[in-house]
């Protein structure tokens, strides 16, 4: 028993299938809103950017899978009910996880991204098994048709903390084997983490360089070639797990013939360094698919015995539950988001005007020089306020060294922005990306000193550029009290501030950041 014609899925609808007309108008508006939420990540994200073709490439699976079989079909009883439930609830839990962590970091973070992708994967995957039932049989229940939902999981961005461990690992891996491989080509060379430093210069295993690209795209390739051209679970297996393999070794031998064109006096920057990285992704891929192919020919010389299959069991009473489940899952989902939605809204102008930042702030104190930053609001979109001010005092000490002091301050009216938002645009969160390097420190919350007036308790850090360090001290208050500082990083530690200040926070807050290039008694 093959799936129904297109013509045949008509008369199911127009007879009693109406519930799976339903179901798809309300999956495909949902897999087209997450498709665009992913466009700038394909098109930002080089790592990612395979996931133009997924779109495409899902389609033309589903359509070899109904064409090419195996068509094998599920029993439309409660076992398969109750699996397809479970999934939808699944789905449901991880939308609102990831809806939770969008009014913390917003909905365009890899963390939210990843979730968003697997409550994706889990509505088709609940969607699929309902299609894939006797009763149904618009699709078949096979691997083809598991790697096009697949497909759509591995064209997301890794959570953060995930993709920074796996790139640090690849990165000093192939630093480890160019050293090695330098080392058997009688090359000196020493390796100062992910640096090499040769004879006339110096070499680094950069993020770019460490192969998650080439991994991602290849193990993307690697499912996709093991659903299109084998058929045999042995082939296929091999196929997926030797395409991390060629991706990690195809990139160190990127990587070492990089490294000895610059020992050879080449500038690798530029054409080089972006014509070595996609050569060796088409490469890979070509290898991958000259494999699949090669398989398939030995599979066909091979005589497969067809395999008798039973007459399907009639539908029971249940066989109508899948496409009702769908909809109740589906329409679920549309009310999360809308809930979210309506939470995020923007807040509602208020009678009395915000206050100007800069009047909080010292113009010029006797024996000081100011200026005052001019460029912040290119930041309001992100910070979601135009309250910005940061303001430089600089002096002279008496030994003769400069002293550099700056005030920033940022203010949200109540409603404004929620307090997570803010928390994740602190200095422990943006400096590193500029380029500054945290410097532990014995005490990270610190009592300031002043002679006419008590300062609540500032979180307290210290960083460098590699030229002087500076002496960070900060404060966010909400609702004006100092509010303990949590770790933007940690996951559990941004939802426990949504379900503690709210979504759209209702109090008005405050950021207050002082940082010198010298301690807080040498700063006065």
């Amino acid at each position: 028993m093959k799936t129904r014609t297109w013509t045949e899925v008509g008369e199911l609808i127009k007879g009693s299938g109406w519930p799976l007309l339903v179901a798809g108008a309300l999956l495909v508006p949902l897999l087209a809103i997450w498709i665009n939420l992913m466009l700038p990540e394909w098109s930002g994200n080089p790592d990612l950017s395979h996931g133009f073709f997924t779109p495409i490439l899902f389609i033309l699976l589903i359509n070899e899978a109904r064409n090419r079989g195996p068509y094998l079909f599920l029993p439309p009883d409660h076992k398969t009910w109750i699996a397809a439930i479970l999934i939808m609830m699944a789905s449901i839990f991880i939308l609102l996880t990831a809806a939770l962590f969008s009014a913390a970091i917003e909905w365009g973070h890899p963390l939210v991204l990843f979730l968003s992708g697997g409550c994706v994967a889990g509505a088709l995957a609940s969607a699929w098994i309902v299609a894939s039932t006797h009763s149904v049989r618009i699709i078949p229940f096979n691997w083809v048709v598991f790697v096009a939902i697949l497909l759509w999981l591995l064209s997301v961005p890794l959570p953060p903390g995930t993709y920074s461990q796996l790139t640090f690992g690849l990165q000093l891996w192939v630093s480890d084997r160019v050293l090695q491989a330098l080392h058997l080509l009688g090359i000196p060379a020493i390796q100062n983490g992910n640096i090499i430093e040769l004879a006339r210069t110096t070499v680094g295993v950069e993020e770019a360089c460490s192969g998650v690209r080439s991994l991602l795209s290849c193990i993307y390739a690697g499912f996709f070639f093991s659903a299109t051209f084998v058929r045999r679970w042995k082939s296929r297996c091999m196929i997926i797990l030797l395409a991390p393999i060629f991706a990690i070794g195809m990139n160190f031998v990127r990587s070492l013939f990089l490294t000895l064109l610059a020992n050879g006096g080449v500038d690798i920057a530029g054409p080089w360094h972006d014509g070595t990285g996609y050569a060796i992704l088409v490469t890979t891929a070509l290898i991958l698919g000259a494999l699949a192919m090669t398989l398939e020919r030995i599979e066909a010389t091979r005589k497969v015995t067809p395999i008798e299959k039973a007459d399907p069991p009639a539908a029971s009473p249940a066989s109508h539950w899948g496409p009702k489940i769908l909809i109740g899952g589906y329409s679920s989902a549309v009310l999360c988001l809308g809930v979210f939605i309506f939470l995020r809204r923007p807040a509602p102008p208020l009678d009395a005007p915000p206050p100007e930042v800069t009047t909080l702030m010292p113009e010029r104190p006797p024996g000081w020089q100011t200026a005052t930053s001019t460029g912040l609001v290119r930041f309001a979109d992100i910070l979601e306020t135009d309250q910005l001010a940061q303001r430089t005092y600089v002096k002279r000490r008496p030994d003769g060294e400069r002293l550099l002091v700056t005030l920033y301050l940022a203010y949200w009216q109540p409603g404004q922005a929620g307090v997570s938002v803010v928390a994740t645009h602190t200095p422990d969160a943006c400096w590193p990306g500029a380029g500054w390097t945290p410097i532990p420190v014995a005490e990270e919350e610190v009592n300031l000193d002043l002679p006419d007036r008590n300062l609540a308790r500032s979180e307290y850090r210290i960083f460098t550029d590699d030229k002087e360090p500076q002496h960070v001290w900060f404060w966010h208050s909400y609702d004006r009290q100092v509010i303990p500082e949590f770790e933007p990083r940690r996951p559990l530690e941004l939802l426990g501030s949504v379900f503690t200040y709210g979504v759209r926070s209702n109090g008005e807050q405050l950021f207050v950041r002082l940082s010198s290039t010298r301690p807080w008694e040498e700063s006065s």
